[in-house]
């Protein structure tokens, strides 16, 4: 049996679910949960694939937050992905694939060359992790702002505090951005595959 984890999965499920893992861990530690050598005779690799499977449900079980963190954050300004491609490629003006779905244009993309939709699928694999990395930067905010009140070394507390802070800021308004990029590569994409417009083009009603 062969097991494979995808770019999409690594990044969107098991990158976040790892910092949610860090989290919980330092958050043990720190209660004195657990004994120091409560893993010390559990074989390496039985280890490492814990680590990967927990890693992988958390950010699976997660997901929703990364959606709930995005909608905290208010918006600068909405791009239309759609309006600025046209400007900015006057032809496809009036083309049917503009207006199709975008997760129907990278299937098209897909079948057309998959070696092509790797970038696509890399964009907004990266952007679902950064956006789904958020929720446990405002985790580690929130221990930080404990830890300045009942640590000790309050300087450090406050750093990282604020760095959390901004980090959960700069995931969410990155992650958008990159979620905007793979939708404009979705569009420059399409636009050279033969025949998309035919295929995207509404059946009449008779």
């Amino acid at each position: 049996m062969t097991f494979a984890v995808g770019i999409f999965d690594l990044f969107t499920y098991a990158i976040p679910g790892s910092l949610y893992l860090a989290f919980f861990a330092h958050v043990i530690t720190r209660l004195h949960l657990l004994g120091g050598g409560t893993m010390a005779g559990t074989p390496a690799w039985l280890v490492v694939v814990l680590v990967v499977l927990l890693s992988y449900l958390l950010g699976y079980l997660a997901y929703p937050a990364g959606e709930a963190a995005n909608r905290i954050v208010p918006r600068r300004r909405k791009r239309n992905p759609t309006r600025e491609f046209v400007e900015r490629v006057p032809a496809a003006e009036g083309r049917d694939f503009v207006d199709t779905d975008r997760a129907l244009l990278l299937s098209a993309i897909e079948l057309h060359d998959k070696d092509v939709a790797i970038e696509v699928k890399r964009l907004r694999a990266t952007g679902l992790m950064l956006r789904n990395s958020a929720p446990p930067a405002a985790l580690g905010f929130g221990a930080a702002v404990v830890e300045l009140f009942v640590g000790r070394n309050h300087a450090l507390a406050a750093g990282c505090a604020v760095l959390f802070l901004g980090g959960f800021v700069a995931f969410i308004v990155q992650a958008r951005r990159l979620g905007h990029w793979a939708t404009m590569k979705t569009l420059e994409l399409c636009y050279w595959i033969p025949d998309i417009d035919d295929r995207c083009r509404p059946t009449p009603k008779p």
